[in-house]
């Protein structure tokens, strides 16, 4: 019997082959979908799962009370995590973790020919790393291939490097043992460990790790509780109560400092395990992060896939006509109602099975373009058990989801009525396949709007003026010999006339995360704290910005007094209720200044924050950051090549580095330009996956009609009056799927632009256009039914049963 069903479902498929392809291939694109986007959520949700530790691994925050508000972020103290160690008994072992190298940057690493063991002569690279406290290794899975992880980062001036690294510069991890690697042209360094490469489903990206006692002897500033920038991990021992925890370390920071009404400081914990999809704050609390695009995509491959089920009902259910008699017959032969229904239900299996088979192979063709899309390493895990388990039964619940209506409703036929040739729809069948499209149609409206909403949003971000000009912008990092031939480096830079502008600054413009809230003023309020973004820059830093001043003036080598000068910006005068504030004296800490100037407002962060009060005071003889060089329009071959000669004369243990603003700018955005360009496509695929659906609900209308047509033809109705009849019955489950896809999509925009300060309005025409685009689309689709039943000849229309 079993074989019988086998064959009659394969006779079936091959008589209609037509509507066959449209099933298997919208089924087929539908999974392709589901199961690449289900790839990429999962990848998302296994970053840092693989932490034997992973349970008891924490990460602190700091929550801040001050000027009204609320705010937090994982920066911490530089001492805090030895101190959580050596007080709190619930703490196994705490590490800080720093990056060794400005935002934008690597360090550069030498090693000399006779040490390399690559036959290659000396080995100068750069690299990315950190400084990481003694228990890192002890509590993160990392394995070392050589070294232990009580000594891998415990004595100062020590290394440990990853396995590529040490490939590159000793030939493999055990040449490289106890060799010495020179740091940045300044440090030179023993190499104690040489971990495994990290996994890229790793949230932290190293090559490199050097010990915590280095960083506190070069960073003195760590020993001032008040200032903060390192990030701090704990793990906690089995049994320990995080929550408790959590309340004994909460006011741990006055413990070392005095308090503040005005500014108050909170610890918090976060498991580590969640920062990676959890890590937007608002009002102090965790609020969401990846994870909402985690989300967002998983409902998005759900929908998807019921698209192209709903595709299958409708298709499967115009057909029913055609299979009607044969149900009849296996009736009157004995057949039951359930043997009808497996027998349907199988037939949906073996589509499915066929579909899966296209949409496997799909995906892995496609995996490549979206791998470079999303920045991921994903492949179909073939060599994994479990994917052999999930493939079964994607087959199984998708072939009974697409397949049971269509069996239940043909399994109920009554065979004398079929027999008779009197198979009549019902208004409630009727009414539910339409329901089906409305809710497909109202899915890809959705996506439309949310595609050009996301579109605009990255768009008005892109092109923004930010209130300087980030176009001719190059970042060069300040290292090596930089440091002490600055001054030289921009006479002779400027000397090139495709150079118009050089100055510095700590950090980058659009890297300005220090700040300070020991800031003072005339008239202000003692109980008042605001924190303020600081930063330190050099000569010409407005000019060679495009920076527009409100009043005052930048700062020049023409006055002197410029040493104790300060640059505020518009939204820090405000802050501080300054009318004239050139020339007015301010204290920073300790020292005083007075202002020479004030800014117009710029961005200086993402456009996700709205602008801070900054302060800017001047060293030339800051020994790290960027050097900022503004280029001539149109001359940018030029320039590159006149600073690369520069900086090979003057800094050449170095390789010469650099990056573009509008690039760095763009940086910023990544997630966003991604989630826009797979919503683009996404919603592409939607509606044509819905189209195919409007496909089937348009054949099983001219397939129901078929006599009425013949009859308004003989009766004079013209073929351009019967093929606007028919799309306009087509397009009324359109049009309502806008009725209840605008104000939904309008929602669910409207709250996604509030994690902007800066944000575009939701415009009608955006409603508009997709109306439009879809109406056109689905007109197109209904067209082909539409124009062949009105040109279909009468005489055979009135002949058929």
């Amino acid at each position: 019997m079993f074989s019988n069903y086998v064959k009659t479902a394969w006779r079936n498929i091959i008589r209609g082959k037509g509507f066959s392809i449209i099933n298997i291939m919208g089924l087929a694109l539908g999974l392709a979908c589901s199961l690449t986007i289900m790839l990429w959520v999962n990848d998302e949700k296994n970053v840092d799962a693989f932490h034997t530790n992973g349970r008891y691994l924490y990460q602190v925050y700091e929550r801040n009370y001050f000027d009204g508000r609320v705010d937090a972020g994982y920066s911490t103290q530089g001492l805090l995590a030895e101190e959580l160690k050596r007080t709190v008994p619930a703490i196994q072992y705490a590490s800080g973790l720093e990056s060794a190298a400005p935002p934008g940057s690597g360090n550069t690493f030498e090693v000399p020919a006779r040490l390399s063991h690559s036959g290659e002569g000396e080995k100068i690279a750069k690299m990315n790393g950190m400084f990481a406290g003694e228990d890192f290794f002890k509590m993160f899975s990392y394995p070392l291939l050589k070294g232990n992880t009580i000594t891998a980062l415990k004595e100062p001036n020590t290394i440990a490097i990853s396995k590529h690294m040490a490939e590159f510069f000793f030939g493999n991890a055990s040449n490289a043992i106890n060799k010495i690697i020179r740091f940045d042209n300044k440090e030179d360094l023993e190499v104690t460990a040489v971990f495994d490469d990290v996994p890229s489903n790793s949230s932290l990206q190293f090559d490199f790790l050097r010990t915590w006692t280095d960083f506190v002897q070069q960073n003195t500033w760590v020993h001032n509780w008040g200032n903060t920038d390192p990030q701090t991990f704990i793990q906690l021992r089995p049994g320990a109560d995080a929550a408790k925890v959590q309340e004994k370390i909460k006011d741990f920071i006055y413990n070392y400092r005095e308090k503040d009404k005005s500014f108050i400081m909170q610890l918090a914990l976060q498991p580590f395990a969640e920062k990676y999809l959890h890590s937007n704050f608002k009002n102090g609390y965790l609020d969401g992060g990846r994870i909402e695009y985690v989300n967002l995509f998983s409902i998005i491959a759900v929908f998807i896939l019921l698209i192209a089920c709903i595709n299958f009902m409708n298709l499967a259910t115009a057909r029913s006509a055609k299979r009607a008699k044969e149900v009849g017959v296996r009736k009157v032969a004995g057949a039951l109602r359930s043997t009808l229904i497996a027998q349907f239900i199988g037939e949906a299996i073996m589509l499915t099975l066929i579909s899966i088979i296209i949409a496997i192979l799909l995906s892995a063709l496609s995996l490549p373009a979206f791998n470079q899309l999303t920045g991921k390493q994903l492949s179909l895990p073939f060599n994994q058990s479990s994917f052999w388990v999930i493939i079964p039964g994607l087959i199984i619940v998708t072939g009974f989801v697409a397949g049971s209506y269509p069996a239940l409703f043909l399994s109920s036929l009554k065979p004398v009525r079929v027999l008779k040739g009197s198979l009549k729809f019902s208004w409630s069948a009727t009414f539910f396949r339409k329901v089906l499209v409305v809710f497909q149609f109202a899915m890809s409206v959705f996506l439309v709007i949310a595609m050009m909403v996301v579109y605009k949003q990255l768009n008005y971000i892109q092109t923004k003026n930010l209130g300087y000009d980030r176009d001719n912008l190059v970042y060069i990092p300040i290292e090596g010999d930089l440091v002490k031939n600055y001054e030289i480096f921009k006479q002779k830079a400027l000397s090139n006339p495709a150079i118009v502008h050089v100055s510095k600054m700590r950090n980058s413009p659009t890297a300005i995360f220090h700040h300070t809230g020991d800031i003072g003023w005339p008239g202000k309020d003692p109980n008042l704290t605001v924190s303020f973004a600081d930063g330190v820059v050099g000569y010409d830093f407005v000019k060679t910005m495009n920076l527009q001043m409100q009043r005052g003036r930048d700062f020049s080598k023409d006055y002197g007094t410029d040493s104790i000068g300060l640059l505020l910006n518009e939204t820090a005068v405000n802050k501080m209720g300054l009318k004239d504030p050139v020339g007015k004296t301010i204290t920073w800490g300790r020292n005083e200044g007075k202002v020479i100037g004030v800014m117009k407002d710029f961005h200086f962060n993402s456009l996700h924050e709205s602008i801070e009060p900054l302060i800017m005071r001047l060293d030339e003889n800051w020994n790290w950051g960027t050097i900022l060089v503004r280029i001539k329009a149109g001359k940018t071959k030029e320039a590159i090549a006149s600073l690369q000669q520069l900086c090979r004369q003057l800094n050449p243990a170095f390789p010469f580095t650099y990056q573009f603003s509008d690039l760095e700018y763009a940086k910023l955005y990544e997630g966003e330009a991604v989630v826009s360009k797979l919503a683009n496509i996404f919603a592409f695929l939607a509606i044509f996956i819905s189209c195919l659906g409007l496909f089937g609900l348009a054949t099983f209308t001219a397939e129901q009609r078929t006599k009425e047509i013949g009859v308004r033809k003989v009766l004079g109705a013209s073929s351009s009056s019967i093929v606007k009849l028919l799309s306009v019955s087509f397009l009324k489950p359109v049009v309502l799927a806008f009725l209840i896809a605008f104000p939904v999509a309008w929602w669910a925009m409207h709250n996604w632009l509030q994690d902007y300060a800066y944000k575009i309005n939701i415009n009608w025409w955006m409603f508009a256009i997709a109306g439009l685009l879809t109406i056109s689309i689905a007109l197109i689709t209904v067209g082909y039914q539409s124009i062949k039943a009105a040109l279909a000849n009468p005489v055979k229309s009135l002949r058929a049963e």
